[in-house]
């Protein structure tokens, strides 16, 4: 049996409490400041060219795609005050870079990425045309490829009748200040490859492209062996920090 209702019963129960409103949504954090910079420099890559950028800046926009989450200012600035410039921090071997605060084995990768096609784009330049003819191009080529490495390179361009690359290889390298050359295995090679003509180039690390005594000697040598063969050697380049060297220019061969 149900009990019955006492006095009062028939009021409305009371009212449930008002639900607490929400709060206000909190404000969106501001931008990190580097963003701003970021398209500030951009635009200014973009209306002035790369001449326009210091060497740390022109950096920064590779940075800002390999860490796109941090102010890689001082970053570009600790790597080419470090390595010397734009040119050498990308010439760097990727444990070198890693050992710099910031870098890792991602970033590393990046940099030597873009040190690759800066090197195939210069190397294109140079196997489109008679070599003779675009000497400028040669140049570039060897200044992109050893001017900043940090051990010697002996390096060969194999020419046909034409003067047209047949064939760019490092055929020794070495230690900081010496490279082994055995010239008659340079001419071995250039009749393997039916080659008419060669040009050697290598780098000082040390940065000055001065020709030593060693050198003068084995491109004598490199002259004497390859005359008979019809083999002509157009030029010794020397390629360093502080510019280059020709051998033909200086009335060595």
């Amino acid at each position: 049996m149900s009990a019955r209702r006492g006095k009062g019963s028939g009021k409305a129960a009371a009212a449930a409490p008002a639900e607490t409103p929400a709060p206000a949504a909190a404000a969106e954090a501001p931008a990190p400041h580097y963003h701003g910079h970021r398209e500030r420099l951009r635009a200014r890559f973009q209306e002035a060219g790369a001449e326009a950028l210091p060497d740390y800046e022109l950096l920064e926009l590779l940075l800002f795609r390999s860490i796109p989450q941090r102010d890689v200012k001082p970053l570009a600035k600790e790597l080419v005050q470090r390595f010397g410039s734009f040119a050498e921090v990308l010439a760097a071997a990727p444990a070198r870079l890693t050992e710099v605060k910031g870098v890792g084995e991602g970033v590393a990768l990046d940099l030597k990425i873009v040190e690759a096609a800066l090197r195939r784009m210069a190397r294109g330049a140079v196997g489109k045309r008679p070599v003779l003819s675009s000497w400028s191009s040669v140049l570039d080529y060897c200044r992109t490829a050893m001017a900043f490495a940090e051990r010697e390179q002996f390096r060969i361009l194999f020419l046909d009748k034409k003067n047209l690359l047949i064939a760019d290889e490092v055929q020794q390298t070495g230690t900081v200040d010496h490279t082994p050359v055995y010239p008659r295995e340079v001419m071995r090679r250039a009749l393997e490859l039916s080659a008419s003509a060669i040009i050697l180039a290598h780098n000082h690390p040390s940065g000055d492209p001065t020709p030593s005594g060693a050198d003068l000697r084995m491109t004598r040598e490199l002259v004497d062996i390859a005359k008979p063969l019809g083999i002509a050697i157009h030029d010794h380049i020397i390629v360093g920090r502080d510019g280059h060297a020709s051998f033909r220019s200086l009335g060595l061969i």
